[in-house]
């Protein structure tokens, strides 16, 4: 593990903490996520996937989906830790970044071969710009460009995945400021500051979230759905998830809800 992140990723964290490496020299089979998007290369690992999930036919949509949140689980929670709590930054761009994958195509070590820099006191946006702008978005379009799957599906999986990360951080500092503006920047803010001149544009990781109200023991309790449907009903022998906005039995007495996400797991996995 990175000697930075081992005072955060104790005990049962510590294997998310390793998920990140880093070194002089990659191991040999690690792949540069510049390369991975490659179609020649991408596309191969999404057909792995589909027969890791037991998928057929030619729509790869819910498998794009469901790859997504394996890698989003396994690359934001050190990223995450380093640049909230720790106000330190990996060097996230895609032709910075390789990654070895197991034999259906899963994420396994994520690998960077510098530290990057302290980014004490600078904003959410510059602490997070490399991930979003240099890293997600062309991982996102090269998986929409091949699937078809829409954008908002894929930063609907990476708003789900970072908010878990957050409630941990949070709950690790005792809720420490600077980690509350920083969720608020990443997942309640409809903009974003675009470049050096300030000027917004939209944020793709926010989205409004619909509550509903469910009896429990005799009394009503509020459930927050997710922003999108992650599309992992879709896949043999799989079914609407707890929080899924489109499942049937959750489309009735809902309300608009823009406000702060509740806790919905440990830190880097996606609550079901």
């Amino acid at each position: 593990m990175i000697a930075l992140l081992e005072p955060i990723f104790q005990s049962a964290l510590a294997p998310l903490g390793e998920r990140l490496q880093c070194g002089a020299a990659s191991p040999s089979d690690a792949v540069r996520i510049e390369d991975l998007l490659q179609p020649d290369t991408l596309l191969p690992l999404l057909h792995r996937q589909a027969r890791f999930r037991r998928s057929t036919g030619n729509d790869l949509r819910a498998v794009a989906s469901a790859w997504t949140l394996e890698y989003l689980g396994a690359l934001l929670p050190p990223v995450v830790a380093a640049a909230s709590v720790l106000q330190h930054v990996f060097p996230m761009a895609a032709s910075q970044v390789r990654v070895q994958l197991d034999g259906h195509g899963n994420p396994l070590v994520f690998h960077i071969r510098n530290m990057g820099e302290s980014r004490a006191g600078a904003s959410t946006a510059q602490r997070y710009g490399p991930l979003l702008w240099l890293h997600l978005r062309p991982l996102f379009a090269a998986l929409g460009e091949l699937t078809r799957v829409a954008p908002k599906i894929l930063w609907g999986n990476a708003s789900r995945s970072l908010e878990p990360i957050f409630d941990q951080a949070l709950a690790l500092t005792g809720g420490a400021a600077p980690i509350l503006r920083d969720r608020e920047h990443l997942l309640h803010s409809p903009e974003w500051p675009a470049d050096g001149d300030g000027r917004p544009c939209a944020n793709p990781l926010h989205g409004r979230r619909r509550v509903i109200h469910r009896l429990h023991d005799g009394e009503r309790t509020p459930l927050k759905l997710h922003r999108q449907c992650c599309l992992y009903h879709l896949l043999p022998g799989e079914t609407y998830c707890g929080a899924c906005p489109l499942a049937p039995h959750h489309r009735q007495g809902e309300e608009e809800d823009e406000g702060e996400g509740e806790g919905e797991g440990a830190i880097g996995t996606p609550a079901a």
